[in-house]
């Protein structure tokens, strides 16, 4: 227990974050958090709370998922969109008009409850509107469910080291200066 609270003590938590960013830094922690969205989800991870205070950021700047209590895999969670209202349905009523088992998940309600800012909101948006709707998390369920993971590399492409082509000699080629051909 003592870790995990010098962890969150190294973060700043985004939501605290958030309150007192300036445009540029607001961009570039709503394309992070969403780049951690993607990430968890491309390792078959559904957050479940993905409010912004289980979020931190690092020194570097980087958006990192930290409150893991009501995380689930991707492919046991079952995303579904929000079925249109019947037409006599009264629109101010407390009652929703669909069900909704444990595992269901409606992605277009992320906005209405994480982007009630419009500033925040817009910077999501720029970058990860595809977050906001069933399809994309679908796809990564089965992509997950059917072994194809995406690699998720914790640097950007910018900073990692070179891998030096060198051109590989043919099994034959190999196999004759040896001699065991």
């Amino acid at each position: 227990m003592v870790r995990h609270v010098y962890i969150e003590r190294r973060l700043t938590p985004l939501n605290l974050f958030l309150a007192t960013a300036d445009d540029a830094q607001r961009f570039r922690a709503m394309r992070e958090y969403g780049d951690a969205l993607r990430e968890l989800a491309a390792v078959n991870i559904f957050p479940g709370d993905l409010l912004f205070k289980n979020f931190g950021l690092t020194r570097y700047g980087r958006v990192v998922f930290y409150d893991y209590d009501e995380i689930e895999y991707l492919t046991d969670c079952n995303f579904r969109v929000i079925p249109a209202s019947p037409p006599d349905w009264d629109e101010m009523s407390s009652d929703i008009w669909y069900t909704a088992g444990p595992h269901d998940i409606f992605p277009e309600e992320f906005a209405t409850f994480l982007l009630t800012d419009a500033r925040v909101r817009n910077a999501f948006v720029a970058f990860h509107a595809d977050l906001l709707a069933a399809p994309w998390w679908n796809t990564m369920k089965r992509a997950n469910a059917d072994g194809r993971q995406t690699e998720v590399l914790s640097y950007p492409q910018s900073i990692r080291f070179s891998t030096p082509r060198v051109a590989r000699p043919s099994v034959a080629a190999a196999a004759a200066a040896t001699g065991s051909a």
